[in-house]
């Protein structure tokens, strides 16, 4: 694998989020995809590219987790808000959640729930959202399912 360049750029997370929504939406699985996007941009300084890998990899884990489930109930929800001076995106479904004894290992390298998983997609988002001097948490929903959240600082918080 070659490392392409990282570019920080002034982005607008809804933006980046939208663009990837667009991306899954031709992807055809039977997942009912809603939104919930700031009405207020969201500036922060990002590699445009590299951000949509993360979420796409976020929302693609959360399909899988819903996989067993039957089709109408595979919901999955992408937010975006603002959060003092950070700009806040989540991915959350309703599959099954994390293991409580899990959750802690989720980032780690070559952990895996999937029976053919690497175990290296959410510990490379982890590493592309903490080069954009952010975080990504996870958590179980109070009412079941996970939430992967990325926590990023707005661009006017960085200069």
């Amino acid at each position: 694998m070659r490392k392409a360049p990282f570019e920080l750029r002034e982005i607008d997370l809804n933006e980046v989020g939208r663009e990837t929504i667009a991306i899954v939406s031709t992807v055809g699985r039977p997942v009912e995809l809603r939104s919930s996007l700031a009405t207020v941009p969201l500036p922060i300084r990002g590699d445009r590219i590299q951000l949509q890998q993360v979420i796409l990899n976020l929302i693609m884990n959360a399909m899988d987790a819903m996989a067993n489930l039957p089709s109408a109930e595979r919901k999955l929800t992408v937010a975006t808000w603002r959060e003092d001076t950070f700009a806040e995106l989540s991915v959350s479904d309703a599959g099954p959640g994390i293991a409580p004894d899990k959750i802690k290992e989720v980032f780690e390298p070559f952990f895996t729930t999937k029976e053919n998983g690497m175990g290296m997609g959410l510990s490379i988002s982890r590493t592309i959202v903490e080069a954009h001097n952010g975080q990504l948490l996870a958590e179980n929903g109070t009412s079941g399912g996970a939430t992967f959240r990325i926590r990023l600082p707005l661009a006017s918080a960085v200069e």
